[in-house]
């Protein structure tokens, strides 16, 4: 929600507020003495007596270098979507819960409501684990579809922050100025670096000596060993990701630490992904994407040849460009394989992610495997009228020898409509009048019911049988109470 929103409706966000203050350690008296207001208002807008207006806000946010979504309510917007999804469930099908009730219970009692969603994964997981369990032929299998796992509450704990580790970016930044000297040739730059200050060679090897492998440390001859099916971009990421754990080893660790995690498999997870992060940022450094990614029109081809990163690499940095006074794109991404799994889901937006589930057939997303390699864009519309903007296409991870399947991905990178008009992607079309394509979240959550293309009936509706008719579409269902 933008300030000038803010004059249009009154905002009452009392209880995020109270929440916000007992997480800086603040008394009412104390938040008030440094906000220049008195403790009774103060004490009013946390009872929700009085909105937060525009200048309150900013106030808040130059005082206490907030991001102003912790409090407008665009941060609760996954969370009510995750409470949704779980109401969903056939278990609570006749409690008949409305979207104005979930949304209520949401605004007053965030953190209840993220616990809400967490516990209901963690009986998910249960659920799964059991049904696994009891079938040999699936035990394999076990750790892949990770509902409410290690996997599920690292990418929450990843959400929450937005996908932005500011820690991360100001020693990537300083380290990647660093490598700068050295000349143009960053993989070349980053060997060098490692084998001087921490004594680790880099070697890049045959298939037949890591056939299972693209990279893999020798811990006992401190040598990264990196196989010739990397990509030059994959070369320099893994060259980067192994420096984070050589230099900011302790940053990292800090950060799972605070993370709370009491699973150890989690917390290996978390590590991985923070070190990505950095990987990412010293390819990428933020202040000179941004930069570029501002007068490029965030052009991802071109953007991806001035770092030397892929596609995919690019895509997912974007999602991360949210520090304080230098915010880019609030960008959504997704990563799906050929048969809808999504892989790979962040956001510094909001868009309805399906916790639980796949995503909408109908979206160009899926549409990208049948012109591999060539950019796909669509305008599409969420059962709440929210729009969209996304860009998509297929992307590899490695390459791969003849008669070897080469795993293939697709990727669709997006925004709200509003922000369309930065991208270069959107020149010629009509943002103001879209033709915006209607999808859901997925088909077990959606309840358009008009669409041929679902595979299920919402678990919201009551299925209508009728043995002497078929409709157009393969599914009826009652209407709403």
């Amino acid at each position: 929600m933008s300030l000038a929103a803010l004059t249009d409706r009154k905002l009452f966000a009392g209880p995020r507020l109270r929440r916000l203050r007992a997480q800086l350690g603040l008394t009412q008296s104390r938040m008030a003495e440094e906000l220049g207001v008195s403790v009774s208002y103060l004490n009013l807008i946390e009872r929700n007596q009085r909105p937060l207006t525009a200048q309150f806000l900013l106030r808040l946010a130059e005082v206490f270098n907030l991001d102003l979504r912790q409090l407008t309510g665009d941060a609760d917007d996954r969370t009510l979507a995750d409470v949704g999804e779980v109401l969903a469930d056939g278990l609570f099908r006749n409690l008949e819960v409305g979207r104005s009730e979930i949304g209520d219970f949401v605004q007053t009692f965030p953190a209840l409501a993220q616990a809400i969603t967490r516990l209901y994964g963690a009986y998910r997981e249960r659920a799964s684990a059991s049904a696994l369990e009891s079938s040999a032929a699936a035990a394999d299998s076990r750790g892949g579809a990770d509902a409410g796992g290690p996997l599920e509450r690292v990418r929450d704990i990843i959400q929450d922050r937005r996908n932005h580790f500011p820690e991360l970016d100001d020693k990537a930044e300083n380290i990647a100025e660093e490598l700068r000297l050295g000349g143009d040739d960053l993989f070349a730059a980053l060997k060098e670096r490692l084998r001087a200050k921490h004594g680790i060679s880099v070697r890049v090897l045959p298939v037949d000596v890591l056939p299972e492998s693209l990279r893999r440390y020798d811990y006992h001859r401190r040598q990264l060993q990196l196989s010739e099916l990397l990509d030059p971009s994959g070369r320099v990421f893994q060259a980067a990701y192994q420096l984070a754990y050589a230099e900011v080893r302790a940053d990292i660790d800090r950060l799972v630490e605070a993370a709370g995690l009491d699973d150890q498999t989690a917390q290996q997870l978390l590590r991985i992904n923070l070190a990505n992060y950095f990987a990412a940022a010293v390819m990428m450094p933020y202040g000179r994407l941004l930069t570029a990614a501002e007068q490029l029109g965030y052009d991802l081809t071109l953007l991806a040849a001035r770092f030397g990163a892929s596609f995919e690499q690019v895509c997912h940095r974007l999602t991360t460009l949210q520090r304080p006074g230098a915010r880019g794109v609030p960008f959504f991404l997704i990563r799906v394989d050929q048969a809808g799994n999504v892989s790979k889901r962040y956001s510094a937006g909001r868009f309805h992610f399906s916790k639980f589930g796949g995503t909408c057939p109908l979206w160009s997303l899926h549409g990208t495997f049948r012109t591999p390699g060539q950019i796909q864009t669509q305008v599409v519309e969420m059962p709440d009228g929210t729009r969209y903007f996304s860009v998509a296409r297929t992307v590899r991870t490695h390459v791969a020898g003849w008669g070897e399947a080469e795993p293939q991905f697709a990727i669709a990178l997006g925004c709200e409509l509003k922000y369309a008009r930065h991208l270069v992607y959107s020149r010629g079309l009509d943002l103001d009048n879209p033709n915006a394509t209607p999808i859901g979240i997925n088909c077990a959550l959606c309840e358009r019911e008009t669409c041929r293309q679902r595979s299920q009936p919402p678990v919201t509706r009551q299925l209508i049988v009728d043995e002497r008719s078929r409709g157009s579409t393969p599914f009826r269902f009652a209407e709403p109470d």
